[in-house]
């Protein structure tokens, strides 16, 4: 469906809308204005490479597991452009692949950052948030790489914050962005969602823009201009947040690629047709003989037994607010392996 730029450097609200299946891995780097629904999700997805170029610094997927309960979000904000930000974004969808069936997002994370390190010489960096959402417990875990924090609005209250959840690991080096350092940790925050919550997480353009004085903006400027706009309609949210930054000064969201992705919890994705769980280990497989890049199982209780027995899930999830990842150290353990 072609998009209608705006004078003012904006895009219409005018969706594409994609249905994610199993064992899918939707996005790129390139403009995109999409509506995209899976188990437990909808999401939108807006960028806007820099000089309305096809393809930009900003990578954004979006993936979906073997029974459709685990689902992954990735936004990274890739330094350069051009040819080596899309080989860039094409080893990320590799990866996003790879991990596609991991309820834990460490490897994931610890991989990205492995391979931007090795990419460091040529000057290659990135800033990143990855989620995960579990649907059968409604949980997000969230990892910053040094990127702008996310914005969460929950319904049953009516207002938007900082998303913040528990921390699940800590470390002195921590956060930093991918490529900077081979032994980085990065910490996982936890926080449960319920049906109507909105996530939103965005490139640094955003809070990069400055206000009427020629001051960034920054998180908490965006967190007010969120709070300004009534939540009716969720698909009109993200055009009218970036239509009030465009106005705060000339030449915002000008300079840089722009991207914004907005999670709604649907509430649906919680219990899944037996059948289609027992068709999980074939999809697999299938992915096996479809790409090289083999999407492994995670071979843990509420991944593997849960696809098949939901009692499974509803004991994972009277424990999933309790778990704790693997320590700091084993982790720059299975890093220096």
């Amino acid at each position: 469906m072609p998009r209608t730029l705006l004078p003012a450097g904006g895009i219409e609200p005018m969706t594409d809308v994609t249905h994610m299946t199993c064992m899918e891995v939707w996005g790129g780097n390139a403009l995109v204005d999409n509506f995209v629904t899976m188990a437990g999700l909808d999401a939108w997805v807006f960028a806007k490479p820099f000089a309305n170029s096809d393809v930009g610094g900003d990578v954004y997927y979006v993936s979906s597991c073997a029974t459709g309960r685990i689902t992954r979000m990735l936004l990274a904000d890739v330094s350069g452009h051009g040819s080596k930000v899309a080989e860039t974004a094409s080893s990320l969808r590799g990866l996003m692949r790879k991990y596609v069936n991991f309820i834990d997002q460490t490897r994931f994370v610890q991989s990205m950052n492995r391979q931007f390190t090795q990419l460091s010489t040529n000057g290659t960096f990135a800033t990143a948030v990855v989620a995960t959402f579990f649907s059968p417990t409604c949980h997000m875990t969230l990892c910053n790489a040094g990127h702008p924090p996310p914005l969460v609005y929950r319904c049953k209250s009516g207002e938007w914050s900082l998303m913040q959840g528990d921390c699940i690991e800590s470390d002195d080096v921590a956060d930093i962005p991918l490529g900077i350092m081979d032994l980085a940790n990065y910490r996982s925050h936890e926080t449960h969602l319920e049906t109507g919550d909105l996530v939103l997480c965005y490139t640094d353009s955003l809070t990069e823009s400055k206000d009427e004085t020629g001051e960034w903006i920054g998180s908490a400027g965006l967190l007010e201009l969120a709070k300004s706009i009534v939540v009716t309609e969720p698909a009109q949210l993200v055009p009218e947040l970036l239509r009030r930054i465009r106005e705060l000064r000339p030449g915002n969201l000008q300079d840089d690629d722009v991207t914004v992705m907005m999670f709604r919890l649907n509430g649906s994705g919680k219990d899944f047709p037996l059948l289609l769980r027992l068709l999980a280990p074939f999809r697999i497989m299938q992915s096996l003989f479809r790409t090289h890049v083999f999407a492994r199982p995670d071979f843990k209780l509420a991944n593997i037994g849960g696809a098949l027995i939901p009692a499974l899930n509803r004991y994972w999830g009277t424990r999933g607010g309790n778990r704790r990842p693997r320590s700091a150290t084993h982790m720059k353990s299975d890093v220096r392996k």
